[in-house]
């Protein structure tokens, strides 16, 4: 639709933004956007994190629950063995 920007196309919407937010604040906007990313990386983080602690807690629930399972199946067994 717009097609590429050559270097006059972007030396008019730098100019631009020069005039609306003047040279005084840019500087505060780049750095509470470059706050923003950094932010929004260490959450990407903490989640990949927390859903590996996740999946390592389900594997020993897993794991957990089919200790239990054996040891009441071998329980059966010996008290049906018992029993005849």
């Amino acid at each position: 639709m717009f097609g590429r920007f050559g270097w006059a196309e972007i030396l008019v919407i730098v100019v631009l933004v020069l005039i609306l937010f003047g040279h005084n604040k840019i500087p505060g906007m780049m750095k509470n956007l470059a706050d923003g990313i950094n932010i929004f990386k260490k959450e990407l983080k903490d989640k990949d994190t927390k859903s590996k602690q996740n999946n390592a807690d389900d594997e020993k629930v897993e794991k957990s629950v089919k200790v239990k399972a054996r040891k009441t199946v071998a329980k059966k067994k010996t008290t049906k063995a018992t029993k005849k």
